[in-house]
C-alpha cells in the first residue's frame, strides 16, 4: 500500500511540474522585473553589436545598409511582418523607409602613411581605421609624395606657403580646411587633436574620427593622427625636412537613406506610443552598435511575449533605427498627428560599456531640470559639458524620476552602478524634446575610447547590455499599460524625490550662503525646484483616461511639496 501511495505522489508531482512548465506566465507590474531579468539574456544584443561594429558606418554606405538589413532579418525571425504585407490584425510590423540622399555617401577602404626612408608605416588603416577623415577622396593609385609643413600656430597658416605640401597641425582638420586646401592649395592635411579625456598618452594608438567638407572640386584628403604617430612625426621634423608617402583609398557614391521602424501595436490605445531610438551611423562598437543591439533584443523579446500571450500592451511600442537626430527629427516632424500621440521618447546611445575598460559610468541624461541651471552637490556635467540653461527651457515631467527609480532598482539588484547627469544634448533625445515630447538619453561617459578606433567589441559588456535592455523594458511595459494605479505610484515616487531634492538644496544653499552667495539666488533655486516638481506631478494625468481618478493625490502631493519648500525658504531667511 505504501509503495502505491509513493508512486501516486511521484506521478502527481510530475504532472504538476509539467503543467507549470507549460503554463503561460502573464506579465504584470508585480513580475516585470523577475520575468524580464530571466528572459533578457543579452545574447542577441551582443551578437548584433558584433555584427554592426565591423563596419565604419555613414548613412547610405555599405556598413549602414547591411546593419539595416540585419535588423530586418532578425525582426522577421522574431515574428515581425513587413508593413506592406501586414493586415489590421498583425500587432508586429516593420518597414524600411527609403529616401534619396542629397549628397553622396562615403566609405573608407584603405590607407597608409610612411615617412620616406623609414622601414615601417607611420599609420596604416588595418590598425587605425579612423585615420581617414570622413569625406576624404582617394589619392592617385600610387599615392602622393610630398614634404611636410608643420604649422605650430594655425594663425600663421595663411602666411605660409603650403602649395603642393602636406600641412601638419595640432587642431581639427575642419578648422584649417579652407586655408590649407582651397586657399593654400596644399596636397593634403595631417592633424592631431585628441582631447584629454581620451588619455592619449596612455592610449597612444587611439584616433578619434574626424571629418572635412565634401569638396567635389578639389577632391581633398585628410589624415588624423594618433598620439604615437604625432610624436614620431614631430621627432622626425626636429631632425630636418620630412617627406611623406601617403596612400588613401575611399569610395564616394550616390546612395539612399534607410530608416527602419518596428511597431508593436497597442490593443486599447494604439495611437499613443513610446519610441526607442537607436542611431546606426558612427564607426564604433559602444557608439552606437550597442544601442542598435539592445533595441533589437528588446523588440524581439517583446514579440516573444506577445506571441505567447503573456504580455498585451495597451499602447504602441515603437523602435526606430536610423541616422542620428536626422531620422528621429523626421519621425516627430513629418506626421503631426502621429507626433501628437508620442508620449515618451528614449534614446539608446552607448549603452553596453565594459566600464572596467572604458571608465564611463552608465548615465541617465535627464530632461532639462534646474540642475542644468544650478549644477551643484551630487549633480555633475560630463566631460561632454552642457551650456547653462534658463527657467523657460525647463521640461517638468515625471519621466525623469520614474526612470531613475527603475534603473536604481536594477542597479541594486544586479550590483550595477547607475548615475545621472543634467541635460547636455547631442543625441536622439533632442528632437523629441524640441517637439515637447518627454525624452531622456541612456548612455555612458566619460569614455576614454569615445569616437576612437579602439571602441571595439572588446570594450562591450554583455552584462551591461542585459541590464540596460532589461530595465528599459521594465519601464516601457509599465508606461505602456499605465493606469490610475500606476499614476498614483509615480506621484508617490515624485513626492519622495521632491523631498530629497529640496532637503539637498537646503544643504547646498547653506553652504552657498556661508560662501557669501546671495540669499535671493538660494530662494530662486528652491522656488525653481518647487515649481518643477509641482508641474511634474501634474503631468501624471497623461497616464489616465479620467483625470478625476488621481486629482486628490495630485493636490495632496503638490500641497506637501509646496509646504516643504516654504519651510526651507523660511529657514534660510532666518539664518
Amino acid at each position: 500500500m505504501l509503495k502505491k501511495i509513493v508512486a501516486f505522489l511521484l506521478v502527481s508531482i510530475l504532472i504538476i511540474n509539467c503543467k507549470k512548465e507549460g503554463e503561460v506566465v502573464i506579465l504584470s507590474t508585480d513580475n516585470y522585473s523577475d520575468v524580464i531579468n530571466k528572459e533578457f539574456t543579452g545574447d542577441l544584443a551582443y551578437e548584433t553589436t558584433a555584427f554592426v561594429e565591423k563596419y565604419w558606418r555613414v548613412v547610405g554606405n555599405t556598413g549602414f545598409n547591411e546593419s539595416v538589413f540585419n535588423i530586418a532579418k532578425n525582426l522577421e525571425k522574431a515574428g515581425f511582418i513587413l508593413e506592406e504585407k501586414a493586415t489590421e490584425s498583425n500587432l508586429l510590423t516593420y518597414r524600411i523607409e527609403k529616401r534619396p540622399l542629397k549628397r553622396s555617401t562615403w566609405e573608407s577602404v584603405n590607407a597608409n602613411v610612411k615617412i620616406k626612408g623609414d622601414a615601417t608605416y607611420l599609420l596604416e588603416h588595418a590598425t587605425n581605421r579612423n585615420m581617414i577623415a570622413l569625406n576624404s577622396y582617394s589619392t592617385p593609385e600610387k599615392g602622393i609624395e610630398a614634404d611636410v609643413v608643420y604649422i605650430k600656430d594655425v594663425k600663421n597658416l595663411a602666411k605660409t606657403d603650403v602649395k603642393g605640401k602636406i600641412v601638419f597641425a595640432e587642431t581639427s582638420p575642419y578648422r584649417i580646411f579652407k586655408t590649407a586646401i582651397i586657399d593654400g592649395k596644399a596636397a593634403g592635411i595631417l592633424t592631431y587633436n585628441n582631447p584629454d579625456y581620451l588619455q592619449p598618452e596612455k592610449n597612444k594608438t587611439s584616433i578619434q574620427f574626424r571629418s572635412i567638407p565634401l569638396d567635389t572640386v578639389h577632391k581633398p584628403w585628410a589624415i588624423a593622427l594618433s598620439f604615437e604617430a604625432k610624436e614620431r612625426l614631430k621627432k622626425s621634423l626636429e631632425k630636418g625636412k620630412v617627406t611623406l608617402n601617403v596612400n588613401v583609398e575611399t569610395k564616394i557614391y550616390p546612395s539612399e537613406e534607410l530608416t527602419i521602424v518596428a511597431d508593436i501595436k497597442g490593443t486599447e490605445r494604439p495611437k499613443e506610443r513610446l519610441v526607442f531610438s537607436a542611431h546606426i551611423q558612427e564607426p564604433g562598437a559602444n557608439d552606437n552598435a550597442t544601442g542598435v543591439g539592445v533595441a533589437l533584443e528588446m523588440a524581439s523579446l517583446t514579440a516573444k511575449f506577445i506571441k505567447e500571450k503573456s504580455y498585451n500592451p495597451k499602447r504602441t511600442l515603437t523602435f526606430l533605427w536610423g541616422d542620428e537626430i536626422v531620422s528621429t527629427r523626421r519621425y516627430v516632424q513629418e506626421d503631426s498627428i502621429r507626433a501628437k500621440n508620442i508620449k515618451w521618447g528614449i534614446s539608446l546611445d552607448m549603452v553596453g560599456e565594459n566600464t572596467d575598460k572604458t571608465g564611463g559610468v552608465f548615465l541617465i541624461e535627464k530632461m532639462p531640470d534646474p540642475s542644468a541651471i544650478w549644477t551643484r552637490g551630487n549633480d555633475k556635467h560630463t566631460e561632454w559639458g552642457g551650456s547653462k540653461m534658463s527657467l523657460d527651457q525647463m521640461k517638468p515631467h515625471y519621466l525623469n524620476d520614474f526612470l531613475i527609480n527603475k534603473f536604481k532598482a536594477q542597479g541594486k539588484l544586479a550590483n550595477w552602478q547607475v548615475s545621472t547627469n543634467p541635460f547636455e544634448g547631442g543625441s536622439d533625445h533632442v528632437p523629441f524634446l524640441r517637439e515637447n515630447i518627454p525624452s531622456v538619453l541612456f548612455w555612458h561617459f566619460t569614455d576614454q575610447f569615445y569616437h576612437t578606433d579602439n571602441d571595439r567589441i572588446d570594450k562591450v559588456s554583455k552584462t551591461t547590455l542585459k541590464n540596460v535592455g532589461t530595465t528599459a523594458l521594465i519601464a516601457a511595459y509599465t508606461l505602456l499599460n499605465a493606469d490610475a494605479k500606476t499614476a498614483k505610484s509615480i506621484i508617490n515616487e515624485i513626492e519622495t524625490a521632491a523631498k530629497n531634492r529640496l532637503n539637498e538644496e537646503l544643504k547646498q544653499s547653506k553652504i552657498a550662503i556661508n560662501n557669501n552667495q546671495s540669499l535671493e539666488t538660494q530662494i530662486e533655486i528652491i522656488t525653481a525646484w518647487n515649481n518643477w516638481y509641482q508641474k511634474s506631478i501634474e503631468t501624471t494625468t497623461d497616464l489616465v483616461i479620467n483625470k478625476n481618478d488621481i486629482t486628490k493625490e495630485i493636490d495632496r502631493s503638490k500641497k506637501l511639496i509646496d509646504s516643504i519648500s516654504k519651510t526651507i525658504i523660511f529657514k534660510l531667511t532666518k539664518n
